[in-house]
Order: C-alpha cells, then structure tokens, then sequence
C-alpha cells in the first residue's frame, strides 16, 4: 500500500504513515513519501485541510537507527537532503494541518507531531525527546518547536530528562489541544480538519506564517507586517464573502480562494 497511504474525506486529505512493523520510524523513503503525498493532496484545490496520523501502534518512534547510513557520511547533508524537505512541506502547507497522535511520538517523531498546526491525542498517546538518554541532542526543529509550544522550561525538563509525557500533561502544557478515546482519535481529528477546512484558508494559513515571523520581528515590524498581509489578501474570494456576510448578517460560506 505505500510508506504513506492517503484518503479524502469531505475536503479533507487523510496521509497515514504506514510502517506500523516498526513504528512508522523515520527514514529517507518514509519521509520522502510524506513530502511526496503532501505535494499530491494539496495540489488537488477540494482538498482544505489535512491529518497526518500513524498506522499501528505509534505515531512514530523516531530515527529508523537501521535505515541511518542511507543519510550518507555527511550527516547534515544528509538530513537537509532528505528530512527537510519534508519538515519545510508541513510548516509551509498550503492548508492547515491536524496531527492525529495515537501511540507513541518519540524523538524525531515527537518532532514530526509538532510540525503541523494542531494535535490531537489519543489517551494511549505519549511524547518522548529521548535524545540525552543516547548522548545526542534534540533535532528535526525540537530545539525551535518546543519551547515555542509549551515554554523554555518544561522544554529543557523534557530534554534533560526524557521522562515520558502523558496526553493529558500534554494538553495542560499546550502541546496538544485535544485529548480523546483512542478509538475515537480519527473521527475527532477528522472533525477538527472540516472545521478548519470550512474556514478562509488562505487567511488561516497566513495567520500561521505571521505568528511564526512575529518570533523573530519587533512589535513595530510585526504590526506593519500584518498591514501588509492584510492589503494583500483583503481582496480575496473569501474576505470578500466574509464581509458580505456580516453586514447581512449571515454565516459565511468560505471556498478557500
């Protein structure tokens, strides 16, 4: 069936990492095959909104140690060659991403859940860093991600000490947003999608890239910033539609242009 299989589902694109036998560890053709199926499902203009989620057991486990030496000697050309461009493909989708934890999400897997905009957990979820515990640092954007999501020392306390965290302390850190049954994970995070996928996409998907910028910019450089943005899309189908709606005082129905 593939590394990742896809499905639609009412304007929402469903990949699943499909390598259950070990976890849906990372390697370069898993990942290659996620940058790949992210490509095809947003090129289709019905699909708004996706789920990323784990066949299995897991999400994912990390770094697939067996499959390491297809990186190359060059560890960090290896990495930008075949990981990033994945990683890069989720920050930057062209619709808001769900990530559907079921299982275990450990290093580099713990990584790949944060990529996306919202997680939702299954009860049986847990989130593991556990690179100190083999003498390596965090990597795949952990060091960025984290403490972004959930604060500078909560971060360092997973890191340092590669104690497990729950679906539940999960949700109280912020790091997921919902904690559900596992089996209602998919349904759950399916429903979240459609919610997003109902919405002005390109104003949701432009919110996220100015809350990334605003990390790195003045509040005088971030203020003129959303003007920018603001100019630029106020004249879209959809902000047009939005505005329409409120002075008829009606729901908007958003197309996603």
């Amino acid at each position: 069936m593939g590394a990742v299989t896809r499905d639609k589902h009412d304007g929402v694109g469903i990949l699943t990492l499909n390598e259950s036998e070990s976890l849906n560890a990372m390697t370069p053709d898993l990942l290659g095959a996620l940058a790949e199926a992210v490509g095809e499902m947003t090129a289709d203009p019905a699909v708004r909104a996706l789920v990323l989620t784990g066949a299995g057991r897991g999400f994912c486990s990390g770094q697939n140690l067996k499959a390491s030496e297809a990186l190359g000697k060059d560890i960090v050309a290896g990495v930008m060659k075949f990981y990033w461009p994945t990683f890069k493909a989720l920050r930057e989708c062209r619709v808001p991403i769900v990530v559907a934890v079921n299982g275990v999400a450990a290093g580099g897997g713990f990584s790949l859940a944060m990529a996306g905009d919202m997680v939702v957990a299954a009860r049986s979820a847990t989130f593991i860093q556990v690179f100190s515990r083999i003498g390596l640092v965090p990597d795949l954007g952990s060091t960025w991600l984290l403490p972004r999501l959930i604060g500078r020392q909560r971060a360092l306390e997973l890191m340092l000490f590669n104690e497990p965290l729950s679906a539940e302390r999960a949700k109280e850190w912020g790091l997921v947003r919902e904690v559900v049954g596992d089996a209602d994970l998919m349904p759950e995070a399916i429903k979240l999608a459609q919610r997003l996928a109902q919405g002005p996409t390109r104003a949701l998907v432009a919110t996220r890239m100015l809350l990334e910028e605003s990390e790195h910019a003045t509040y005088a450089d971030q203020f003129r910033r959303e003007i920018e943005i603001q100019s630029d899309i106020r004249q879209s189908a959809d902000a047009l539609e939005g505005r329409a709606a409120f002075v008829e005082k009606r729901k908007a129905s958003f197309s996603g242009r």
